[in-house]
């Protein structure tokens, strides 16, 4: 007999169906045993009736065991429908069931409020747990979601290194690899050069990239490895056009995952994001600075004044989405484009999302001498950037970008309260699977 998928059990009333897949729920009721089953498509309830062949077994079964059981779909009778549960009007009667694997007690009660560093050590645990699926098929969604969008927008994807040369883009908090003959090398911390090299080729073009940083920081908003979702396109304007696309981007994000995982989010206990008719608001540094009442004489947002100006976005104009344009150009990257008459403020802009910065990008220097002289005026070397200067020595138009990350993106669109919430399997510097002080994997109890 072929394997049924959970979700279909409601076309197959009244027929014998074999399921495969794991005990989320173990409940004894007089002579009866009831199960919660559940595969990657859903969960369904099965009962284990008096006199049944397979009540032997089934009093072996516990939580997380793997399964796979025969039995009849039935409709439940009408008092003990489940209103807006999967599967609530039906049941499995079990005639049989086979042992797959057989699972140990669960180190923690898997309904409780588990505190981070539970939640983390036991990842390959927790993950099981419904608010931790939700959160990781919404993930996926967001980024299939981005990818359509972009492609829908005539971008082209591409594959983005990891392995870098020694200069990367001029930051000293980066991972080293003694690897290469008389060169050493860094993990990316973002495919921009690449990309803009690829704009030079496609003139649109998109990466969903691994990167690192090596930051010293420990807090709510940092990880070590992350995703990034970078695009960048080529005969703009200026960096407006950019922001045009990158705010399609996330209408069509939020449009999908509202229409398809609405549920997610309930299940997570968040409200679906605001997103105005109108255009996403946008304010100057200098005209967020003024409505917070903070000193304009600050070169960025602290992390309080981001929450602050997402307030207002929300309260004033019904966003949850800002961005912020105009910062003085030595705060930003190198290659961020500086029209002389808007001198000492650049091209750039960062898109704030609920109190957070999920996006930064601008429009970039396309002529080649003047990018060598920032880099020189930076204090460091063109020829550590030969590479990547070809694609503007050989003629590069007028290009922009910006870069989404994945996991505070997924972080603020519920409202989590951590970003390792957000990362399957974050590190950071106390943090590679288990923490780094004060515990190991023996500490792990079995």
């Amino acid at each position: 007999m072929e394997r049924t998928m959970i979700e279909g059990l409601g076309d197959r009333i009244g027929e014998t169906v074999r399921i495969s897949g794991w005990v989320d729920v173990r409940r004894d009721q007089g002579k009866m045993v009831f199960f919660d089953f559940r595969d990657r498509s859903g969960r369904v309830q099965g009962v284990c009736l008096p006199g049944s062949s397979a009540l032997e077994t089934a009093k072996e079964v516990g939580k997380e065991y793997v399964v796979r059981v025969e039995g009849v779909v039935h409709k439940r009778p009408e008092k003990n429908v489940q209103e807006g549960k999967q599967n609530g009007d039906i049941e499995l009667e079990v005639k049989s069931i086979d042992i797959l694997s057989r699972a140990a007690g669960m180190p923690f009660d898997t309904d409780a409020d588990l505190n981070l560093d539970t939640l983390l050590d036991y990842r390959p645990l927790t993950l099981r747990r419904p608010r931790e699926r939700a959160i990781f098929t919404l993930q996926a969604a967001l980024v299939q979601a981005y990818r359509n969008s972009l492609i829908r927008q005539g971008f082209m994807e591409f594959q983005a290194p990891a392995l870098v040369g020694s200069d990367a883009e001029g930051g000293a908090e980066v991972f080293r690899v003694d690897y290469f003959n008389e060169q050493t090398a860094n993990l990316a911390t973002s495919p921009q050069l690449y990309k803009q090299i690829m704009t030079g080729v496609y003139e649109r073009v998109f990466t969903i990239a691994r990167v690192f940083r090596a930051e010293k920081s420990a807090t709510t908003r940092h990880i070590s490895e992350l995703t990034q979702m970078d695009f960048e396109m080529a005969f703009i304007e200026d960096e407006q056009e950019v922001m045009f696309v990158l705010e399609e981007v996330m209408r069509d994000v939020v449009r999908d995952v509202q229409s398809k995982y609405a549920d997610l989010f309930a299940l997570v206990g968040t409200d679906l994001p605001l997103v105005p008719e109108a255009p996403f608001p946008i304010l100057t540094l200098r005209e967020a600075q003024e409505i917070l009442g903070v000193s304009t004489d600050d070169p960025d947002l602290e992390p309080a004044h981001e929450r602050g100006i997402c307030e207002w976005a929300q309260r004033e104009k019904g966003s949850d989405f800002v961005f912020i344009t105009r910062f003085p150009t030595h705060k930003r990257s190198f290659y961020t484009y500086e029209h002389a008459a808007e001198a000492p403020h650049s091209r750039g802009f960062d898109l704030l999302f609920r109190g957070l910065e999920i996006n930064s990008g601008a429009q970039r220097i396309h002529d080649y001498d003047v990018l060598v002289k920032r880099i020189e005026e930076r204090g460091m070397d063109p020829k550590n950037f030969a590479f990547y200067l070809q694609a503007f020595k050989y003629g590069m138009p007028p290009h922009g970008g910006c870069s989404t990350g994945l996991e505070r993106l997924t972080m603020k669109m519920l409202d989590l309260d951590n970003v390792k919430e957000a990362t399957l399997f974050p590190r950071d510097m106390n943090r590679i699977d288990v923490l780094l002080h004060g515990t190991d994997s023996g500490n792990i109890k079995e």
